[in-house]
C-alpha cells in the first residue's frame, strides 16, 4: 500500500512507525514496571488510578505522533474555575 501513496505521504508514515513503535515500548516498560507491584499489594484503587491516568497519556501521545488535533487541556480547566472565580469575585467586592 506504501507504493501507491504519494512520496509525502511515505515519509510521513516512515517516520509514525518507528515513532509509535517506541511509544509503544515506552508505556509497555512503564506498565510492566508499576503495575505489578501495585498488584501485589493489592492496592486496586491506585491500579485504576494509574491506569486512567496513564490511558489519558497514551491518548495524548499517540495523538502528539499522529498529528491529530488534541483538546488544549487549559481549555478545560478554564471552563470549570471562570464561574468559580466570577462567583468568588462577585462576593468579595
Amino acid at each position: 500500500m506504501l507504493g501507491r501513496l504519494n512520496p509525502e505521504v511515505r515519509r510521513q508514515n516512515e517516520v509514525f512507525s518507528p515513532m509509535i513503535f517506541l511509544l509503544s515500548l515506552i508505556f509497555i516498560g512503564i506498565i510492566a514496571f508499576e503495575a505489578p507491584g501495585l498488584i501485589k499489594k493489592r492496592m486496586w484503587r491506585e491500579l485504576a488510578a494509574f491506569f486512567g491516568l496513564l490511558i489519558i497519556g497514551m491518548i495524548y501521545s499517540y495523538g502528539q505522533v499522529l498529528d491529530l488535533p488534541l483538546p488544549n487541556p487549559t481549555d478545560l480547566i478554564m471552563a470549570i474555575f471562570k464561574p468559580v472565580s466570577q462567583y468568588l469575585e462577585k462576593i468579595l467586592s
